[in-house]
């Protein structure tokens, strides 16, 4: 299969309700790549929900275990391709896109309309510490996109099924 940047890996970032996980999750299965998710991997050395540490310990905490996670995350690229999905605020953090950018992997945005989005989350039965009102979830998300931009590509999710945008970024990436 064709490397995606110097590692066999994609990193899927965006917003909220960006269908990171779920294209994530389909399109690991359609490469026959490794999927992992950042929170995942942040909640278990945590021992803790996202929901949990932001309650109790405080978004600075959160951002510093994602950090630490994303770092024991790109030491294990190798020669076994993954694809990752960080948390929607993880790529609007300096330092993580610095640590992407060194380990030479390829990084997609999950984009679509402020509104879209919210809609998906208010959907969801899933705890999300950042959710709130649309107006705030609006700026919050333009707060966030320009450093989204910053990413290899950026797919438009907009009332597209899971599948169809996994294709959309095998392709675009030159994997199928």
């Amino acid at each position: 299969m064709p490397e995606a940047g110097g590692h066999k890996s994609v990193f899927l970032v965006g917003f909220m309700g960006a269908g990171k996980t779920s294209v994530g999750r389909s399109l690991g299965r359609r490469l026959g790549w490794r999927f992992e998710d950042l929170d995942d991997r942040i909640q278990a050395r945590a021992g803790h929900s996202i929901a949990e540490i932001f309650r109790d310990l405080g978004e600075a905490e959160f951002r510093r275990l994602e950090n630490t996670s994303l770092r024991e995350l790109v030491s294990e690229l190798g020669t076994e391709p993954r694809v990752v999905a960080l948390g929607g605020g993880a790529f609007a953090q300096p330092e993580n896109v610095g640590l992407l950018e060194r380990a030479d992997v390829r990084v997609v945005f999950l984009d679509g309309p402020a509104e879209e989005l919210h809609r998906r989350c208010e959907e969801e039965q899933r705890e999300r510490p950042l959710l709130q009102d649309a107006k705030q979830f609006g700026e919050l998300y333009e707060q966030r996109r320009s450093a989204y931009l910053m990413a290899s590509c950026r797919i438009d999710t907009t009332g597209k099924d899971v599948d169809g945008v996994a294709v959309e970024v095998a392709c675009r990436l030159g994997l199928e």
